[in-house]
């Protein structure tokens, strides 16, 4: 019987991707044929200038041209909308939906509304994005209202696409945390296309549950998943095996979930060596899961919210890791 038999006997498999943001020194087509190859279900693709690029000529055009290729091979697609600079040649991430200048914001808001209409075109599971950190002087009630009000055209835009929001808490920013999640959701009204991008290190990095607990706790929410090792207390993106983390018990919790979208490796540190680490991290995560599968006794039921991710799968803060 082969692993993935023996595995989805007693755990639905999960789908693995890696990130076009640790592929950086690699042109689109390439790092899409390398993750084909090797064997990853789908792919967390940056938004940037090195490979889809949100701002420039032609997006119409080359992104069906990304969309077809994405067929071709077989995989599917989250959109990311982490890149550093690709607003503002000065500043990371920037700006932000916290930016002081009403203008600013609206520059970062329809960079995220480009992006639901790139994820909509390619058939993505879904969009990534984050809150920012807060400016200096800016009180937390003033910057958590302009987080709900910068994300509402978002989310207008979202539900008309039909794809996910994932927001990701990020260590450092305003949104650092699954509490913070909630915060939001409640405050805008807990919207339908609201979810939740779950960075499995963050768990480790910042929150009190372990990242197994973490999974459970997210699960009706839970729209993406990104995963890496990390240390407690350090926001640092590691190679497997090099940080704290106890895989088996995260991927059993996250296959107990029912979730179906794609866990993507994260590692935007990484890209000097990013095909040495995308041939490693896949087997390190099959073996784990594998292992997780050996343990559990049979699948929990799923936890998550019965809102179908678009298309078919099959069908930060200055200093830290990003």
């Amino acid at each position: 019987m082969s692993t993935q038999a023996r595995v989805s006997d007693t755990l639905p498999p999960l789908r693995f991707g890696y990130g076009t943001n640790g592929l950086a020194d690699l042109r689109l087509d390439d790092a899409l044929r390398l993750l084909a190859d090797l064997g990853y279900d789908g792919v967390g693709l940056t938004l940037d200038h090195m490979h889809l690029d949100p701002l420039a000529p032609g997006l119409a055009a080359r992104t069906r041209r990304v969309a077809h290729r994405l067929g071709e091979l077989g995989l599917g697609v989250t959109v990311e909308t982490g890149a550093r600079y690709v607003l503002d040649p000065r500043r990371k991430h920037g700006p932000s939906l916290l930016d002081p200048d009403p203008d600013d914001r609206a520059r970062r808001v329809g960079l995220l509304v480009r992006a639901v209409r790139i994820a909509a075109d390619l058939g993505a599971h879904a969009v990534h994005c984050f809150s920012g950190t807060v400016p200096q002087d800016t009180p937390a009630d003033t910057a958590w209202k302009r987080l709900a009000e910068s994300l509402t055209p978002v989310l207008d835009a979202a539900a008309r696409a039909g794809v996910p929001l994932a927001v990701e808490p990020e260590p450092g920013h305003l949104l650092a945390t699954l509490a913070d999640f909630h915060h939001l959701r409640r405050t805008l009204g807990d919207p339908a296309p609201l979810g939740l991008t779950l960075d499995i290190g963050h768990c480790q990095c910042l929150e009190p549950r372990p990242p197994a607990d973490c999974v459970r706790d997210a699960a009706p929410w839970l729209r993406h998943v990104q995963i890496e090792d990390m240390r407690r207390g350090v926001h640092e993106h590691l190679p497997f095996g090099e940080g704290e983390i106890d895989f088996p018990p995260v991927l059993a919790a996250l296959a107990a979930t029912g979730y179906q979208g794609l866990t993507v490796v994260e590692l935007p540190r990484h890209s000097h060596a990013g095909p040495h680490h995308a041939e490693h991290s896949l087997p390190f995560l099959r073996h784990a899961e594998q292992t997780a599968s050996a343990t559990s006794p049979s699948p929990a039921p799923a936890l998550q919210q019965t809102a179908p991710p678009h298309g078919a799968p099959s069908a930060p803060t200055e200093g830290s890791s990003r």
